[in-house]
């Protein structure tokens, strides 16, 4: 573990140097965020995830980083006249008081996107702090300010975790729920505590008005994680995955060292974590053609000739369009090989984890990443979808 650490951090600072002299700042601000096409016919999947971070939802938050790419995974399961969905998640936090009373204490923190190294790095980042929740207003928000879709075969679900009265604020979640089903969203509650106490404080209300499922977990509770003898192997696939990469344009590099950070933040959770985000990184939801020169020539063939050569590393402005082409082309064949070995080892892993948990009596947990993966599933056979092994 400490040595795939150091290999992680040696690879940062490698970046680092091996773009030295370009542009290499990075902050939230400056990021492009791709968001839909309206006049895409791709069916999708778009799920919200509205978090209290008042000062009490640390182990909320801590589930959430511990989950993304379980349930990610999950989502890349699902299939839809045997095409899989385009994925795009929005994060808003709520409850927390550095925010402004005048947003009533709520802030977007991605809309809805496919950049998940984005959204798990403002995961990472957030932090809680004091208490004024009002999940009528995130909700309001949410429904209105995010790009849905219009698409009948679109799966749009709002996933609203917290533990104060869902009825708190002078934005009645009744309308905010009413205004969601219109636009064919699914409101899913997830109080922070027992099953009585969220009836009492209107959450199982919130998902009866608005067709989704009401859950209630113990959110102090750590993930339990299966260590499988194909963690690994995984781990060193994703080493060489991530030597498959060309950083191209202003953020390439920034991107690229993103990246192998979001790596160290999946480990630094578990080893079954970060196997999770890598098995995330070889299914083709996990896309980047935005920096990633190899990802942008698989969207469009003649890419390359349509990049300036000071937008690539230093050390390929000298090569020819075809040198380049044969460069790409190379890195192309070695990913797909690394994404098929990491698929074949998944399903090996999710075959032991089942297994260790029939062993052993494993019950199904009360935590974040059980109440979206099952809702997850229950929603996709109502819409349609069909579903695949992880």
């Amino acid at each position: 573990m400490k040595k795939l650490s150091l290999i992680i951090l040696l690879n940062i600072f490698a970046l680092n140097y091996q773009f030295s002299g370009k542009e290499n700042k990075y902050s939230l601000e400056d990021k492009t965020i791709k968001v839909r096409d309206q006049n895409t016919e791709e069916t999708r999947i778009q799920v919200a995830l509205l978090l209290d971070t008042s000062s009490s939802m640390d182990g909320l938050i801590e589930q959430a980083k511990s989950c993304l790419w379980n349930i990610i995974n999950t989502l890349t399961t699902l299939k839809y006249n045997g095409k899989t969905p385009v994925i795009e998640i929005a994060l808003y936090e709520y409850g927390n008081s550095n925010l402004s009373e005048a947003s009533k204490y709520i802030r977007q923190i991605t809309p809805l996107t496919t950049d998940l190294d984005l959204l798990s790095e403002t995961l990472f980042a957030l932090k809680t702090n004091g208490g004024y929740e009002y999940c009528g207003a995130v909700i309001n928000e949410a429904v209105k300010k995010l790009d849905w879709g219009n698409n009948p075969s679109d799966m749009k679900l709002i996933y609203i975790a917290g533990n104060e009265p869902f009825n708190q604020g002078n934005i009645s979640y009744i309308e905010a729920i009413s205004d969601a089903l219109k636009k064919d969203i699914y409101v899913n509650t997830i109080h922070c505590g027992g099953y009585e106490e969220g009836i009492r404080g209107f959450w199982k209300e919130g998902a009866d008005k608005g067709k989704g499922k009401y859950f209630t977990i113990d959110y102090n509770q750590k993930i339990k994680y299966i260590e499988t003898p194909y963690d690994f192997r995984i781990q060193e696939c994703n080493e060489k995955l991530n030597s498959t990469y060309i950083g191209y344009g202003k953020e390439g590099a920034a991107k690229q060292t993103n990246q192998i950070i979001q790596d160290r933040n999946a480990l630094n959770i578990s080893s079954s974590n970060y196997a999770d985000r890598i098995v995330t990184k070889s299914k083709t939801v996990y896309k980047n053609d935005s920096w990633d020169l190899v990802d942008r020539v698989k969207e469009d063939e003649k890419a390359i000739s349509k990049i300036n050569k000071e937008d690539l590393p230093n050390e390929l402005q000298n090569k020819t369009q075809q040198e380049l082409k044969e460069l790409v082309k190379e890195k192309i064949k070695q990913r797909e090989e690394i994404q098929k070995e990491i698929t074949e080892l998944s399903q090996k892993r999710e075959e032991y984890i089942d297994q260790e948990m029939k062993k052993t009596g494993e019950v199904i947990q009360e935590d974040l990443a059980n109440a979206i993966n099952s809702s997850i599933i229950a929603f996709a056979k109502e819409k349609g979808y069909s579903l695949e092994n992880k």
